[in-house]
């Protein structure tokens, strides 16, 4: 069965609403908005399993588990998901008495990787914003394109500017320039709400754009 990346957007959305009503009702000083981007994370994690989804955080990817024995070396993706909760397997417990029952294959378990780029923080605007936006970013494209153990993946990008405007403006930019330098990303499923501007941004827009399998 398909995956849908916006069914993901549907549920990380959810989850960002959910999560800037409790800093409305708490009054905090700070929203989500001044989190980094390993700060963000959880939350991502959590609005995935509110949808049902089953979440595996930091795997490594395919190509070095096969290359790298270590498990402490090689590339890892934030997070990866899986349906209905179901556990990933782990490759060499596979057909062995430590499978564990219902476990999804690595191909058949969608690969995201996250990416949040604010055009303000804590301390004032943030100056690396566009590089920021266009050169990691593409990194991690290329690291889900790239392995062929990887059927189904896609690239979640958080962006938190001052308005609507600049956020769905940003965000076809950065599309039409990945279009133009070749990498295959596919029309964004994205969701966008108005927050409580605390340093400055007003506005969060959470897009997955899907690398493979869609």
């Amino acid at each position: 069965m398909p995956w849908s990346p916006a069914d993901i957007a549907d549920a990380i959305h959810a989850g960002l609403k959910k999560r800037a009503a409790e800093d409305d009702l708490e009054q905090a000083v700070y929203g989500f908005d001044a989190l980094d981007e390993l700060g963000m994370h959880p939350i991502i994690q959590q609005s995935l399993r509110d949808a049902g989804y089953g979440v595996w955080p930091e795997q490594r990817y395919p190509s070095d588990r096969e290359s790298k024995k270590k498990k402490s070396e090689g590339k890892r993706c934030d997070v990866v998901i899986t349906r209905d909760g179901r556990p990933l397997r782990d490759p060499h417990a596979k057909s062995t008495l430590f499978d564990q029952p219902g476990a999804v294959d690595f191909e058949d378990a969608y690969w995201l990787e996250v990416k949040l780029v604010a055009q303000f923080e804590k301390t004032g605007p943030f100056r690396r914003y566009s590089s920021e936006l266009l050169s990691p970013v593409a990194s991690d494209i290329k690291k889900l394109w790239n392995d062929g153990g990887i059927y189904h993946s896609g690239l979640l990008l958080i962006l938190l500017t001052a308005d609507q405007v600049t956020a769905e403006h940003d965000l076809l930019t950065w599309h039409r320039k990945c279009l133009e330098k070749g990498y295959p990303v596919a029309a964004p499923a994205a969701r966008g709400m108005r927050i409580t501007e605390r340093i400055g941004n007003g506005y969060c827009i959470s897009a997955v754009f899907g690398v493979r399998g869609v």
